[in-house]
């Protein structure tokens, strides 16, 4: 792998930054701390910074060698946040924070960036100016769109922005990227039926909602397989299912809850509307009230096509084309897709590895995202910080495009 000896030499005491944030985990808008860390590490690297963008949000501004008198600009961005879950791990940099854990690799994400920022500050090898974006709440609370509701955009003007997640299970030294979407659009829906309340030995009484909840359950998945074209990728799961307090009781409402996941906003369009009128004429053909509720989170991450080939052969430069695959598109969802739809740009995966790099007391889960035995490969900051440097410099040093 052809990675940057400076980032090389350098990469333990960032490993070390990296453990302290893993041992101190913030929930999402609640990283104060974490960007504390941040902001410390690029203010004694001479590097000017602008913070509580998105609340905890923490932009660092590097120069190139012109001073940035070029005008362009590209920007790099990490996400900083963990998550609500209980870490399984007893190893010394495990949480100590009981129901809080970086089980998704934001600490090294964070790593990865610092480890970059510390050689731009001390080797401009670029003229115009790198935004090094540390972005809070990616886990279910939008920090993106609050960053670009802030004015991150306006403040910070770049022509293209980059985002970079660990992939555990690939063998190290391997990269994703390929243009178009790559995750999932994240919605929610709640339905609640409600209807007539009876004995459960005199049902005629009553109006039961959970033979009606049953049939739209059932109903939802002709969506999938009837009505949007079976090339098109779409999910609807039903999760939840909350009725009744006795068995001798029908009850009077009954309430599902889930989640739907598209590529595309198209596709999202068919399934919400379908889904509403599913609901509703099922509730009225049985005489039930229908309340219908559908909440867009996060739009589909989707890739602009110049912006990922670009990525592409910097990585290849760094590992060789054999080891850059295309990007199997996954369901789950990624608010970097807020930052994709207002600038060309792309989201890549760089591998994790499947698990041996965890150090004595790791727990007895496997090595994956969202999980209570996961942690992040150390291995990967030299690496992933190369990517960033490299393809900074390669960026800016493109002839700048027409307007």
């Amino acid at each position: 792998m052809n990675v940057i000896d400076s980032i090389v030499t350098q990469a333990a005491s960032i490993a070390a930054v990296r453990r302290d944030i893993h041992a101190h985990p913030e929930l999402c808008f609640e990283e104060v701390r974490t960007a504390d860390v941040v902001a410390g590490k690029l203010t004694e690297w001479g590097i000017p910074i602008h913070r509580g963008m998105g609340t905890t949000g923490v932009v660092g501004i590097v120069k190139g060698r012109d001073g940035g008198a070029s005008g362009r600009a590209i920007g790099l961005r990490a996400d900083i946040d963990a998550l609500p879950m209980q870490e399984f791990n007893t190893f010394a940099h495990a949480s100590k924070h009981q129901g809080k854990m970086h089980a998704c690799g934001h600490d090294g994400h964070v790593a990865m960036l610092l480890a970059a920022a510390q050689h731009f500050a001390k080797h401009r090898n670029f003229d115009g100016t790198v935004y090094l974006i540390f972005q809070p709440a990616e886990e279910g609370g939008g920090g993106a769109r609050e960053m670009i509701k802030d004015g991150l955009f306006e403040q910070f003007p770049m022509e293209a922005v980059y985002g970079m997640h660990n992939w555990p299970g690939m063998p190290v030294g391997q990269f994703a990227v390929s243009p178009g979407p790559v995750m999932a659009s994240s919605n929610e829906f709640k339905i609640t039926i409600r209807g007539k309340g009876s004995h459960a030995a005199l049902p005629h009484n009553g109006i039961d909602p959970v033979p009606i909840a049953c049939q739209m359950v059932q109903a939802f998945q002709t969506i999938i397989t009837r009505n949007k074209k079976p090339v098109d990728a779409g999910v609807i799961s039903v999760t939840m299912i909350h009725a009744g307090e006795a068995t001798n009781v029908v009850p009077d409402s009954c309430e599902l809850q889930g989640t739907v996941r598209t590529f595309t906003l198209e596709v999202l369009d068919l399934i919400e509307k379908r889904m509403q009128q599913i609901a509703e004429h099922t509730c009225a053909a049985h005489d039930a009230v229908c309340e219908f509720e559908f909440v867009r989170n996060y739009p589909p991450t989707v890739n602009s096509a110049p912006e990922a080939e670009f990525a592409r052969a910097v990585m290849a430069s760094i590992v060789g084309e054999s080891n850059v695959l295309a990007q199997e598109p996954t369901m789950g969802a990624e608010d970097f897709a807020f930052m994709l739809q207002a600038k060309p740009g792309a989201y890549c995966f760089i591998a994790n590895g499947d698990g041996a790099h965890r150090e004595m007391g790791h727990g007895g889960g496997p090595c994956t995202l969202h999980n209570p035995s996961y942690d992040f490969n150390d291995d990967l900051i030299p690496l992933g910080a190369t990517y960033w440097v490299k393809l900074a410099e390669a960026w800016l040093a493109q002839p700048a495009k027409a307007a």
